[in-house]
């Protein structure tokens, strides 16, 4: 009896915060224990670089995770590596963190702000153990901004980005850690991830939840794979991108190690929500951004459309497919809703509740969508149209460029923004300005930080020391 009081106390509350509940939430609230979440997401990992997107790159794992759930086509996340992170660990643009201009570089102090609630310390409000296992990038300099001091119970991997797949060291310091502590761990760091995913898992007491994030550094650079993953891609002419293709191949491999452990350690595959996507869009260079324009960094679709999938048995129809457009802030908000946790907080979340999108084939939530704002570039979505200023220039760029551009493209009918209309529909082209430069009113002042170390800048032996 009390438990039932406390099951429609939650979801009460969660009505009173003005988040959408339907039938079926109220159904997973009354029936349902609290599924365990796995939650992959992949560095640089391009659209056209898996195989169910037709890649010559060899996913088997993550195509399975395509077939057995459902694939999310229009989840939009950031142009770069920190600000997808942080809006996924807290449902609130990059805008309203300082975030908006780029990753956090090694040599910055600053990071996601402490002053927010994430993701892991929501979910362990209603008893989950929590883990990060991988690549942090949202700030070391100050102990405050540690992943054990964010809500995970247990940390394992890097902090920054870009760090040697072999060594661990970046730019002179080693950056590899347990529980936010010097780790000397030796390997290939996608192969170290999963050892310790694994082992989170077969040791986790499954008398509660368990959410583990894992956050690959693959495929980033530096090009770096085993040798003999390489080999098996001979067949590929361009060097880089052979290399490149066994990095991904590794990280498949790992994905599958890891959902391997899932039934060995009998997770009921009915109640454990597993979810995958790349934090931006992929480079050119060595990736694919299979038929979209622009590439990472960019805020064409290259950029910020990446593969997306969510697998829950029974709850997820295996096979599905969603094209209604969502935002990477939508995850905190429609995870907090499935386990009903408290969404009321003192800041905003900019993320919705999709959940009946995903599942029901309901319609986006969203009728405009800020894919980023920066004082020198940005894009924004509202229904089939897309504005993009200065879509041209990387997302860590410092300045405005000499030459000032306006895009506006119908992406129902153009998704490869090849038709600019914005010197022909001035109407719509105004109006969307207008949001845009709403939104560049609301922005909290950016961190602005040099692609390069300061003059007179040492490495710490000890990234976070």
């Amino acid at each position: 009896m009390f438990a039932s009081f406390q099951k429609l106390a939650a979801i009460l509350l969660v009505m009173s915060c003005g988040a959408r509940l339907d039938a079926n939430d109220l159904e997973l609230a009354k029936d349902s224990p609290k599924p365990n979440i796995i939650l992959f997401l992949a560095d640089d990992l391009g659209w056209g670089d898996v195989g169910y997107h037709g890649s010559e790159i060899q996913t088997p794992n993550i195509d399975s995770l395509a077939e057995s759930g459902t694939r999310l086509n229009r989840l939009y996340v950031m142009p770069v590596c920190s600000p997808t992170r942080a809006a996924l660990l807290t449902g609130r643009h990059p805008i309203r963190l300082g975030l908006q201009c780029g990753v956090v570089r090694p040599w910055a102090t600053h990071g996601l702000p402490v002053e927010e609630r994430t993701l892991p310390e929501a979910i362990k409000t209603v008893g989950y153990q929590t883990a990060i296992v991988g690549k942090w990038h949202l700030g070391h300099r100050d102990p405050s901004y540690l992943p054990t001091r964010r809500g995970f119970d247990h940390q394992y991997g890097h902090y920054n980005g870009a760090l040697d797949y072999f060594t661990h060291v970046r730019d002179g310091g080693l950056d590899w850690h347990r529980n936010d502590k010097r780790n000397d761990d030796r390997g290939y760091t996608t192969d170290l991830i999963a050892d310790e995913a694994v082992r989170v898992i077969r040791q986790h007491d499954q008398t509660n939840p368990l959410f583990l994030y894992v956050p690959f550094n693959a495929p980033h650079t530096p090009i770096q794979a085993p040798k003999n993953l390489i080999g098996k891609y001979s067949g590929i002419e361009d060097k880089k991108r052979r290399v490149y293709a066994a990095m991904v191949d590794c990280m498949d491999q790992a994905v599958g190690r890891i959902l391997n452990q899932l039934k060995t350690s009998q997770f009921d595959e009915q109640n454990t929500l597993i979810i995958f996507l790349s934090d931006n869009g992929g480079i050119r260079q060595f990736g694919s951004v299979g038929p979209w324009k622009g590439q990472k960094g960019r805020l064409y679709e290259g950029g910020v459309r990446a593969p997306a999938v969510m697998v829950w048995k029974t709850k997820l129809k295996p096979g599905s497919e969603v094209n209604e457009p969502m935002h990477v802030t939508d995850i905190y908000p429609t995870l907090l809703n499935l386990v009903q946790a408290n969404l009321n907080q003192p800041k905003q979340i900019d993320g919705k509740n999709v959940w009946p999108t995903i599942a029901q084939n309901q319609p986006t939530p969203h009728q405009t969508m800020l894919l980023n704002i920066t004082p020198f570039t940005g894009a924004i979505i509202d229904a089939n149209w897309k504005l993009v200023w200065n879509g041209g220039i990387g997302a860590n760029q410092t300045r405005l460029p000499k030459v000032e551009t306006w895009e506006l493209y119908d992406l129902d009918d153009d998704p490869t923004e090849l038709n600019n209309q914005f010197a022909t529909r001035p109407a719509i082209a105004k109006r969307l300005k207008r949001l845009l430069n709403q939104y560049q009113e609301e922005a909290v002042q950016p961190n602005l930080v040099s692609n390069k170390a300061p003059k007179g800048f040492q490495s710490p032996a000890v990234w976070g020391e």
